[in-house]
């Protein structure tokens, strides 16, 4: 059983869903020690339904279903685009451009959990997008902050990297510095799925590498929104 200061920090909980932060090195997806599991620990339902994902090395906002019904109207507003995911980022090197837009084909080598920018179309190819702004920057590094048009593997990992701006301590796409990965989902706004309001959820980063350096800038980025 897991003790009390492993459960993840909740940030709302009603009848139909649960927003909480997963901390970095949990898996989003139900499976042993996953946040599915840790969240009925924490709020004694039975029924939590993972309707999004993070990648494991990833934390941070995450909403999760406490009935069929609310798990159905959820994945529908991601299919129709209508969640908005924004992310925080830490970037080796900076854009060239100080707010933009991202757009690539990507593919994703399942056997080698992998995602890469390709150039033609072909089977298992999915067109990716996405939007940043720039926050802040520091020696060779760079706050972006990242708005999610599609959801794809690794997409902003990739997209970054395939540009020669890999995430701090992702190794995986090409970094060797730091040894916590760069990338926090930081606010999620969405419809209720009970009665359609409005929510918007967010929750900086902890202050710990590579995220202290940009502390100023992060709860000024806070503030504002």
């Amino acid at each position: 059983m897991e003790t009390i200061e492993k459960l993840p920090k909740i940030l709302h909980v009603d009848p139909w869903f649960v927003v909480a932060l997963k901390p970095p090195g949990v898996s989003s997806q139900d499976e042993p020690g996953g946040m599915p599991q840790l969240l009925r620990q924490a709020i004694g339902k039975d029924y939590v339904a993972p309707v999004h994902r993070l990648d494991k090395a990833v934390g941070g906002v995450m909403v999760y279903a406490l009935t069929p019904q609310a798990a159905a109207a959820l994945s529908t507003q991601i299919a129709q685009r209508q969640m908005e995911k924004r992310y925080l980022a830490v970037l080796r090197g900076r854009p060239a451009e100080q707010a933009g837009e991202l757009q690539d084909l990507l593919f994703h080598d399942v056997r080698r959990n992998k995602t890469y920018v390709v150039t033609r179309p072909r089977n298992g190819v999915k067109e990716a997008r996405l939007s940043y702004r720039m926050v802040a920057e520091w020696t060779d590094m760079s706050l972006v902050e990242v708005t999610l048009h599609t959801g794809r593997s690794h997409q902003i990992r990739a997209q970054f990297a395939s540009r020669q701006l890999p995430l701090v301590g992702d190794g995986r796409y090409g970094d060797r510095g730091g040894k916590e990965l760069g990338l926090w989902s930081w606010r999620l706004t969405f419809f209720h799925p009970r009665t359609g309001a409005a929510m918007t959820f967010s929750h900086l980063p902890p202050v710990s590498p590579p995220w202290e350096i940009f502390e100023r800038e992060l709860t000024m980025l806070s503030s504002v929104v």
